[in-house]
């Protein structure tokens, strides 16, 4: 009838999720402030951390999952159904598979690849689309700049603060 809940360290997830309230998104880039939005900063944050741990093969299965599930919790948890939070799940799980092919297959080079991925998640047609493109780019650049840094362990479970300037 229940869900069984492994015990998992959240505190990647709850890192993320504090990066994707980082009120530079929202004031500075001038994203919408919605759910929606949030998951897909956790997205791209957390596929850039994949994509490291990938290259250090690092075993990241259980990560993933805890965060999907937290996910879903939180969807639960704001009132929505089963129909609604299963089809959501099936939706969110696509985009982020979406995010992770095409993290993977950008060139050396991020910026112009990097900014087409970025201007087809977060923005429509503004009037400081470009910059906020441009801008949005540099800080995932210097976000996985960051990351590639970190000790791998460290890094899945959570233990780092970053902060953009």
């Amino acid at each position: 009838m229940f869900a069984s809940y492994k015990k998992h360290n959240n505190k990647l997830y709850n890192n993320l999720v504090k990066l994707s309230r980082n009120k530079f998104f929202y004031q500075d880039l001038c994203l919408e402030d919605k759910i929606e939005t949030r998951i897909t900063l956790i997205f791209f944050h957390f596929a850039l951390i994949l994509q490291i741990c990938k290259n250090k093969e690092e075993k990241t299965q259980d990560i993933f999952d805890n965060i999907f599930q937290n996910i879903e919790y939180n969807l639960r948890e704001i009132g929505h159904g089963d129909v609604f939070v299963n089809t959501k799940m099936k939706k969110l799980t696509r985009v982020f598979y979406d995010i992770l092919v095409k993290l993977d297959n950008l060139d050396t080079n991020l910026s112009k690849d990097m900014e087409k991925l970025i201007k087809n998640y977060f923005f429509n047609k503004s009037k400081d689309e470009r910059i906020n493109i441009g801008k949005l780019t540099s800080y995932f650049d210097k976000f996985k700049v960051f990351c590639f840094d970190l000790d791998v362990k460290n890094m899945l479970n959570g233990s780092f603060n970053f902060l953009y300037k």
